[in-house]
């Protein structure tokens, strides 16, 4: 039963800008999100991160560099290309606050499974490449370094928000109520029951994640009463 850390970018130079980067190249972390991809190192201590898998584009890559500088046992993050932001076709490039004007702006906010962008990709398929990409890494992951494993995916908003919408059993047509910042941390746990959202957005310490020891967890059944939390000394 693996846990699963999305990694959102570091704020962009396209984010500070109000522009949909899309698949454009190029697109780097800003001042901000250097400084948010500094202080993930910091954040993630403690956690026994077994693999890193990426997103191919640069926001993603550069988020993870200041996470492998510091923990060098760490191995390059494997790229999977089904991770990478949504294809947003004619819409790439061009300013959200002209965006907002276009009619499918409102089937974007309000029909998400019904929205498909002009010459890019429709948010159904968004969704179901990237949530088969996640549990086809966490079976993976789940072999090569036990069912009690964390591993890290650095990718985008709409991604994250398509997989936490398909673990809680959320319509796609409700994703847009899930908000995610830059280099927030969002924790999933995959059970052979039902996924758990163990954090959503997160942008401050995550130690209460890192593996309990063993007899101290339910397995994959929610506990009666809620969590415990983390015992302290």
């Amino acid at each position: 039963m693996p846990t699963l850390l999305l990694v959102r970018h570091g704020r962009s130079t396209a984010n500070s800008a109000g522009i949909l980067a899309g698949w454009t190249p190029g697109v780097d972390l800003d001042d901000t999100g250097r400084a948010q991809a500094a202080a993930l190192p910091e954040r993630l201590a403690g956690l026994p991160v077994a693999r890193l898998v990426s997103s191919p584009l640069e926001r993603c890559r550069q988020t993870l560099e200041p996470l492998l500088a510091a923990r060098p046992e760490l191995a390059a993050p494997e790229l999977d290309e089904r991770l990478g932001e949504c294809h947003y076709g004619e819409w790439t490039g061009r300013p959200l606050s002209e965006l907002a004007g276009e009619p499918l702006w409102r089937t974007v906010q309000d029909h998400a499974s019904a929205a498909a962008f002009p010459g890019g990709e429709s948010l159904r398929a968004l969704s179901h490449r990237t949530v088969d990409a996640v549990r086809e890494w966490n079976d993976k992951v789940a072999v090569d370094h036990g069912p009690d494993a964390l591993w890290a995916a650095a990718t985008h908003g709409d991604v994250i928000k398509a997989i936490v919408a398909d673990a809680l059993g959320l319509h796609l047509d409700h994703f847009q109520r899930i908000s995610v910042e830059p280099c927030s941390v969002t924790a999933i746990r995959y059970t052979p029951h039902r996924p758990y959202l163990l954090r959503l957005g997160d942008t401050g310490s995550l130690a209460s994640l890192a593996p309990r020891p063993q007899g101290h967890s339910a397995g994959d059944d929610a506990v009666v009463g809620g969590e415990t939390g983390t015992a302290t000394a």
